[in-house]
């Protein structure tokens, strides 16, 4: 797309934050451009996040079937099942194209956005310029501007991991060969997706945290059980790391040199210990694109990590420019950065009546209606791995640093019906409720499709209900949701010693 043009909101970024903010933008009758810079359109969700690494844990969890059967009446022969690899990243690959044309490319045709493809920098406060790629040259303008430029994989400034070729979670995508085993340095959610499809579909994984437990940022039980279940699955968890170094061990020479092309030195409590490899994972986070766009040019300001500063309503320190996605930091969601733009437009225009086929009544905003925000401690966060693991609200350790005081119940999912009848009863739920109102604040839990079960836990918490709430709702039997009504049950009573649906 060749030219100039004039726009009421312009876009630099093509993801989720882009999408949702054209959806709105659209529904108000105003024209939309986007430039979109770095990944294919869609951004790094549906194609080299969300997308991908749930196919690709499916099938690891279809080769993994055999050997997580629990039960005596169901037997294997010998020969276990093997993964083509090259055929799962195709199947990847068909599922993202079909995904990037419906979920995006159609969706930017319906609302009439124009596109430019190319690496996008801001000029003159809310102009776009095209400075590379198919679209050079072109420029565009807006009435107001959105940056969601989104993020990329970092890696930490480890001593010779620029001398050793490395995989992040965008790169495997790319490789057809994998090695016969891996190191993972990191021990978020990236971390322990990415090392159990890896482990199931044949590789030697060891994963090295540098704190004391995987998921770090989330409430302590689940990473401890998260590591229990990834071990006994036969995942080599390594915690309390301080990597030293990384070095290749091949200019050393010697056959077993050929196949370790990978050597981690670290530091685990105080003793020096080097892990070998065929290959090499990092899994440290990510970083905000923001460098090299133009945001000094027209007054945007950033924080010391790179992500832009604004605030609550999404306005940067442009009044003009919002922001939205990963570029202004965690919680680094798809989800919240589709809400994030959505909020960014309703803030940049203002206010509309709508009628009740939820289109724009066509009427100016109002410059007095007061901006929308979003309550992230309602936020939920899910990683799906075999347990799933969900969280929502604020944990035990928060919640005691700030009252005090906690009320919390934890119960196992060995002690959910369901789990039992099913044999699978890795995991636990547990809740956190104010000590006066008891309302619930927090809810953490490990389990089989925790992923779905932490929805009723986000209600919970985005509305105020309370553990009695819960309690008098009544709850389909036998189904994994039920443990978090047993959680709640177990502040009234033992639940030792608690018949099946008693209320």
């Amino acid at each position: 797309m060749d030219g100039t043009g004039e726009y009421d909101l312009v876009i630099l970024g093509g993801g989720a934050a882009a999408f949702a903010a054209i959806t709105e933008a659209s529904s108000r009758g105003l024209s939309t451009a986007m430039v979109n810079t770095g990944l294919p359109i869609g951004g790094t969700c549906v194609n080299v996040g969300c997308v991908p690494s749930k196919h690709l844990l499916a099938v690891g969890e279809s080769a993994f079937a055999s050997r997580d059967n629990p039960f005596d009446a169901v037997q294997y022969s010998k020969d276990e099942p093997t993964v083509d690899w090259g055929a799962a990243l195709d199947g990847t690959d068909n599922l993202v194209e079909q995904f990037r044309q419906t979920n995006y490319v159609d969706v930017a045709e319906h609302y009439d956005t124009d596109i430019y493809e190319g690496y996008g920098k801001l000029v003159d406060d809310t102009t776009i310029e095209v400075v590379d790629g198919a679209d050079e040259g072109a420029r565009i303008t807006g009435e107001k501007a959105l940056v969601a430029t989104g993020s990329a994989p970092w890696a930490p400034p480890i001593d010779g991991l620029d001398d050793v070729d490395y995989y992040t979670s965008e790169t495997i995508l790319d490789e057809r060969d994998l090695p016969e085993s891996i190191v993972i340095i990191g021990g978020g959610y990236i971390a322990l997706e990415w090392g159990q499809i890896l482990h199931r579909v044949g590789v030697d994984v060891t994963i090295l945290q540098r704190s004391e437990r995987v998921l770090s940022a989330m409430e302590g039980q689940l990473g401890r059980e998260m590591q229990r279940a990834f071990e006994e699955e036969g995942i080599n968890v390594v915690t309390d790391n301080d990597v030293r170094q990384v070095h290749s061990p091949v200019a050393d020479g010697g056959a077993e040199a050929v196949q370790e092309r990978i050597a981690v030195e670290t530091e685990v409590d105080g003793d020096e210990h080097t892990f070998r490899a065929e290959g090499l994972f990092v899994a440290t986070g990510v970083q905000p694109n923001s460098e090299n766009i133009g945001l000094e040019a027209v007054g945007v300001e950033t924080d010391a990590d790179g992500t832009i500063r604004v605030d609550e309503y999404f306005q940067t320190t442009n009044p003009d420019i919002y922001a939205a996605g990963d570029v202004i930091g965690e919680p680094e969601l798809e989800t919240v950065a589709a809400k994030e733009g959505n909020h960014g437009v309703k803030n940049a225009f203002g206010s509309v009546e709508r009628s009740s086929a939820g289109h724009s009544s066509g009427q100016s905003p109002r410059e007095d209606d007061e901006g929308v925000t979003i309550d992230y401690d309602a936020v939920p966060a899910v990683v799906f791995t075999s347990p799933e693991v969900a969280s929502v609200g604020i944990t035990e350790l928060e919640y005691m640093d700030e009252h005090g005081t906690c009320s919390c119940r934890t119960v196992q999912m060995e002690d959910i019906p369901r789990a039992k009848a099913v044999e699978n009863t890795d995991g636990l739920v547990q809740i956190v409720k104010h000590h006066e109102t008891d309302e619930i604040v927090g809810v953490h839990m490990v389990a089989p499709r925790a992923a779905d079960m932490i929805m009723e836990a986000t209600l919970a918490v985005k509305f105020g209900l309370t553990v009695d709430d819960i309690i008098d709702t009544i709850h389909p039997f036998p189904t994994f949701s039920e443990a978090f009504k047993h959680a709640c049950q177990a502040f009234r009573r033992d639940t030792s010693t608690m018949s099946c649906c008693v209320e």
